[in-house]
């Protein structure tokens, strides 16, 4: 009696279709995806656009803490016993994201190993990214923070091709994430501009020069 083969699982193709405990919403510029104090109890993944993620304090003094792009998971902290969500997602261009229901996402990382290595190199990646991210906090200057922030959001070093012209982001949000003023930013945004690294066209246009500031160092110009 011949056995029937199993089909591969494709992650890709599950997460680019609707199904049981899945569903996929488009989002316009600036919706909130969820808050900071909704229950947690889906995991997100977004397929085209960007979101910003943001805490607010008891003071209500608001910190950005990252910026998502395409392929990038967010809200999988439900799995890990978090009932209540620590922050706000909210979509700074028009995006494609797909929810993912608890349950659901957990279902399919016990049974298909193909997709439990994409969203554990998922995790990896981002446990990597926030290191770097302190490191850079710590020790290295804000000018060369803000090199660094310019080419994450241009996708310099990922696997998928960079995008260079990002998306319109304020110099308040830029400055919020690399811990300086928005003066500061404007200071350095304007020399990167003028060295060429950097270019205004209704976005910000990343040029790979820009990886000289941030693989060497230079002498800086403080303001």
């Amino acid at each position: 009696m011949a056995i029937k083969r199993r089909l591969s699982f494709n992650p890709k193709s599950f997460l680019a279709k609707v199904g049981e405990g899945r569903s996929i919403h488009a989002y316009p510029r600036e919706r909130i995806v969820f808050s900071q104090g909704d229950s947690a109890d889906a995991v997100f993944f977004l397929q085209t656009g960007k979101v910003k993620v943001t805490v607010v304090s008891k003071r209500g003094k608001e910190a950005v803490v990252a910026i998502l792009g395409a392929n990038d998971f967010f809200g999988e902290g439900c799995l890990a016993g978090q009932r209540h969500r620590i922050a706000t997602a909210t979509t700074i261009m028009e995006s494609v994201i797909v929810r993912l229901e608890k349950a659901a996402i957990l279902r399919v990382i016990h049974q298909e190993p193909a997709f439990a290595e994409v969203f554990i190199a998922h995790l990896l990646g981002r446990t990597i990214r926030v290191e770097a991210d302190l490191v850079d906090l710590l020790f290295n200057s804000s000018e060369k923070r803000l090199a660094r922030l310019l080419l994450l959001l241009a996708n310099f070093g990922k696997e998928d091709k960079p995008e260079p012209l990002i998306t319109k982001i304020s110099q308040e949000t830029l400055a919020e994430m690399i811990g300086t003023t928005r003066s500061r930013v404007s200071f350095f945004m304007n020399k990167f501009r003028n060295l060429g690294f950097i270019h205004y066209n209704g976005g910000i246009q990343v040029h790979s020069s820009l990886l000289n500031l941030v693989l060497h160092e230079e002498p800086r110009i403080e303001p």
